[in-house]
């Protein structure tokens, strides 16, 4: 793919290291300018390109977002994200320490609001950037991998950055929609820079769901019930019915 990246600190550097070591093609920027990238871009190779923040949107049918939350300045121009598949790696860290309130909504429903059309992925932001750096391995397994966990409304672009997730070495894991799957992946979450494979991550999430049902109220437990009836073998079940698992 051509993927671009805004944004060449430790996340967006290592990913564009790593993208370029998978076969992608990169066109990079920061907010300094090409010229200040030209030592990065000169050890990457043929594969990578400096350019403005416009240009590597405009370049690029993937854009990872990998600046400070609150830099709305150094984001591309909305327009130039319409229909595009966009990773956003990002966390509302407030410059001088803790996070941005946001109520109700989450970091990613604030920034899609900010670029309407774009097919937002939230992806890259609970990783360690020398996780990122060392801890992908082609050779194992997926399942045993270094977990990178994904979210978003959007299946068809979950599942192309899950493939891009793979070709570096890591595990993709769905949490889910953009609204509870990404409040999951928030900077105060269980699952926030942790070293989970993709099979301890799953197995956590299971311990959680089963958790939670002792704590649901009365009211909550008919609609929790009902998402999980397709994904449970209840007793007195015919024999030989078919046996499904959720999606974790």
């Amino acid at each position: 793919m051509q993927i671009g990246i805004i944004g060449a600190g430790r996340i967006g550097a290592t990913a564009a290291r790593l993208f370029v070591t998978a076969g992608h093609q990169i066109a990079i920027s920061n907010s300094r300018g090409a010229e200040s990238l030209r030592t990065l871009v000169a050890g990457l190779g043929a594969a990578a390109l400096a350019a403005t923040v416009d240009d590597a949107a405009r370049l690029s049918e993937l854009v990872l977002l990998a600046v400070p939350w609150h830099l709305e300045n150094a984001l591309p121009q909305a327009p130039l994200l319409r229909n595009k598949i966009v990773i956003d790696a990002m966390n509302p860290y407030r410059p001088e320490g803790g996070f941005f309130e946001l109520g109700e909504s989450t970091s990613s429903e604030e920034i899609l609001r900010r670029m309407p059309g774009a097919r937002l992925v939230k992806a890259f932001n609970t990783i360690y950037y020398e996780h990122l750096a060392t801890r992908g391995r082609k050779d194992l397994p997926v399942e045993e991998r270094h977990a990178i966990y994904l979210a978003g409304d959007d299946v068809a672009a979950k599942q192309v950055v899950a493939g891009l997730i793979e070709t570096i070495g890591f595990a993709p894991v769905d949490t889910g929609s953009l609204r509870e799957g990404g409040r999951l992946q928030q900077p105060d979450s269980p699952i926030y820079n942790q070293t989970f494979t993709a099979r301890e991550a799953r197995a956590f999430f299971r311990n959680e769901l089963h958790k939670l049902t002792d704590v649901l109220p009365d009211g909550a437990l008919p609609l929790a019930l009902e998402a999980l009836a397709p994904f449970r073998e209840w007793p007195g079940k015919t024999a030989g019915a078919s046996k499904k698992a959720p999606n974790f």
